[in-house]
């Protein structure tokens, strides 16, 4: 198949980040670290994913690279020069359209153009230029009230377009749409990109999809750990357009599957810090999420193909990634590369009774999910059986920002009223342990022996 859109090779660095970290005030009064260690490259002429979870610090590094924010360490270049405000010679496309209500489709898209200078004649003629471009022609006049979200987004892209910017940095452009103006939305991006003189050089995306960097990238750069660094740096070797039919293009997302979720094929699972409740936290997954995704296992005979059964169910992949990681946290589930198996305890917990399954994902929370573990034994060592949540939101804080330790405790509640361990009460904030915590002791001690499996 030709490369389409494609027309030259990547040809020298445009953009360079060495030894990026960054750091936010924390509500403790420390500091939190988002970035450490980053190191990355965009040349002339490519198109780069920096792909990963909620949380890794896409969107900060992105803002680093535009020059909006300043690291905390390390050094952003543009053309060798260190970048020390914003670059002129980039532009953003963001989630939300950020549309200015009370101008048109024409003001909104030759909004800085007027802010740089350009002559009234050639800003609204490289305007009209650009909305022609992007399948906009005949809204020019046009609110952005009058606008669908593809079309609004249409307007960001033309904005953006307009500069014709040496890099277009683009943060998770397609999420806030639904799945086939999406997809529209892409195949109209490539072909724009193949016109070098309206959308600039490069291209830089940020996204969590993985069929959508496999689909756009030239490379892609997968971020992780906490704090964020780059883990991998995956080459997408696909002619334009891909098919996302074709064995190369499924291959390509299996791999990054695989790396996205640490668990590539034939590795092993250790990992080398203690599991705790601030290095192991709890996936975004709820106990009847998790009895979903185990009953729709079982039925495809107790192993599946992960990105298959995303496609099966008309989800991204990633969407599944919460669930997956918190079954395998909790032995129902193992991960090899992209193939998921039933394990005994995934079977005896599906087949058992309702009782019997509370039971059984009683014993499996404590002895493999490290908060609930953390909350029991805290709850066994109080004097009354109860705490204020409130000393748990202050333990998570110490891992994570406000929002997310009220995420993780939230969870925490879900999964231990679900086994029956404590039980929250809303009113007096306070967690209360259950009888059947009080059973549990030796899954507790440390000298129990291994979690059951």
């Amino acid at each position: 198949m030709t490369n389409v859109y494609s027309t030259q090779p990547p040809g020298r660095v445009l953009v360079s980040a060495e030894a990026i970290a960054k750091s936010f005030p924390s509500a403790d009064g420390g500091s939190l670290r988002v970035l450490e260690g980053v190191n990355l490259t965009i040349r002339e002429g490519e198109i780069v994913a920096l792909l990963g979870r909620s949380g890794s610090g896409k969107s900060t590094l992105l803002r680093v690279l535009a020059g909006l924010i300043p690291p905390s360490a390390g050094e952003v270049r543009y053309r060798g020069v260190p970048v020390d405000e914003t670059d002129p010679a980039v532009a953003m496309v963001f989630q939300s359209f950020a549309l200015m209500p009370w101008l048109t489709v024409l003001e909104n898209v030759e909004l800085g153009l007027r802010a740089a200078g350009v002559p009234r004649a050639e800003r609204t003629q490289r305007a009209i230029d650009a909305i022609d471009a992007i399948g906009l022609d005949g809204f020019e006049t046009a609110y952005p009230r009058e606008l669908s979200g593809g079309m609004a987004q249409r307007v960001g892209f033309a904005r953006a377009f307009v500069q014709r910017p040496d890099l277009l940095l683009m943060d998770e452009p397609f999420s806030a749409l639904d799945v086939l103006t999406g997809e529209n939305l892409r195949s109209e991006l490539m072909k724009v990109w193949g016109d070098r003189e309206l959308s600039g050089q490069s291209i830089c995306i940020v996204t969590h999809s993985i069929e959508e960097a496999v689909q756009l990238a030239d490379r892609v750069l997968v971020l992780g750990g906490t704090p964020g660094a780059i883990q991998a740096e995956i080459p997408i070797h696909i002619p334009r357009p891909r098919d996302k039919r074709s064995p190369t293009f499924e291959s390509a997302v299996d791999h990054l599957y695989a790396l996205l979720t640490g668990k590539t094929p034939g590795a092993g699972h250790a990992s080398e810090a203690p599991p705790g409740p601030l290095t192991h936290p709890l996936p975004e997954a709820t106990s009847g999420g998790l009895a979903g995704l185990i009953e729709i296992v079982v039925a495809h005979g107790g192993q599946t193909d992960l990105p298959d059964l995303a496609d099966e169910l008309s989800f991204d992949i990633d969407d599944l990634l919460p669930l997956v990681d918190a079954a395998s946290m909790l032995g129902l589930l193992t991960v090899d590369g992209a193939q998921s198996f039933i394990t005994d305890a995934g079977y005896a917990w599906h087949w058992a009774g309702i009782h019997e399954s509370k039971i059984s994902f009683a014993e499996l929370a404590v002895a493999r999910a490290p908060l609930v573990r953390t909350i029991v034994k805290a709850l066994e060592h109080s004097d009354t059986g109860s705490l204020r949540a409130d000393f748990f939101r202050d333990l998570l804080r110490r891992g994570f920002n406000e929002q997310d330790a009220e995420r993780q405790l939230t969870l925490a509640i879900d999964w231990g009223r679900y086994g029956e361990l404590f039980d929250f009460d809303a009113d007096s904030d306070e967690l209360m342990l259950s009888e059947v915590a009080t059973g549990l002791s030796a899954l507790l001690d440390p000298d129990a022996g291994n979690p059951p499996r």
